[in-house]
């Protein structure tokens, strides 16, 4: 790892990347503290936010969870149902199918419940490193780094890894970022990538964390 900034050793720089970027994000970032029904809703959106927008995938949890939000109400609703309540988030028929087994298996392996660990989220079909880790964050405040492609690019751009895949830059934050920041870090830099941090020509003039920044594979910036 390596920053821009002289004067300032690696923890503290780190530490000034994040108090900034919480001054900025904090007051929007949503953590919920429901350990059960919560838990499903998380897991149930992560699934539904795949290559789909969150502006589409927050009306889409909520139109479906108005129908049914445990995994034994959901394996009640018929599939064509659950895919009407999910339209029009990308792949929704092959969604509305994997929402189904999801809560299947959560029915015979775990009395209906969300496991909280990442070795038993891991082996529900369908869900990766990213999506284990937005549950454990979200759902049950343990801390983990769920790494999406704005976390992976920021953290390379920054300089706080070099890595060429989401999985490699979550094993390599958690070398240097305090375990205590786990918890908010993913919806930081997805908010900060989102206004910010874009993939092409990022607003660097306007960024408040520029001058600790590295700017690693920015080739234009605004």
């Amino acid at each position: 790892m390596y920053f821009n900034k002289p004067g300032l050793n690696i923890c503290m720089q780190t530490g000034v990347i994040i108090r900034r970027l919480k001054r900025q994000y904090s007051k929007t970032i949503f953590i919920s503290k429901n350990h059960k029904e919560g838990a499903f809703y998380v897991l149930i959106s992560c699934i539904l936010s795949q290559r789909t927008k969150d502006e589409v995938t927050y009306p889409a949890a909520k139109r479906l969870f108005m129908l049914a939000n445990n995994p034994k109400a959901m394996l009640k609703l018929p599939l064509k149902t659950i895919e009407k309540a999910i339209y029009p988030s990308g792949f929704y028929i092959t969604k509305a199918k994997r929402i189904k087994e999801v809560s299947k298996y959560l029915l015979k392996n775990h009395n209906g419940t969300v496991p909280n660990t990442y070795e038993n989220l891991l082996r529900i079909k369908g869900v990766g490193r990213k999506t284990a880790g937005i549950v454990l964050t979200h759902a049950f405040q343990i801390p983990a780094l769920p790494i999406d492609t704005h976390c992976h690019r920021i953290a390379n751009r920054i300089g706080w890894a070099r890595t060429k895949t989401p999985d490699e830059t979550e094993f390599a934050l958690m070398k240097v970022i305090p375990k205590k920041e786990w918890l908010e870090l993913n919806e930081l830099l997805v908010k900060h990538g989102q206004s910010i941090c874009k993939p092409i020509s990022p607003f660097c003039s306007r960024c408040i964390i520029g001058k600790y920044c590295r700017k690693t594979g920015v080739k234009k910036s605004r």
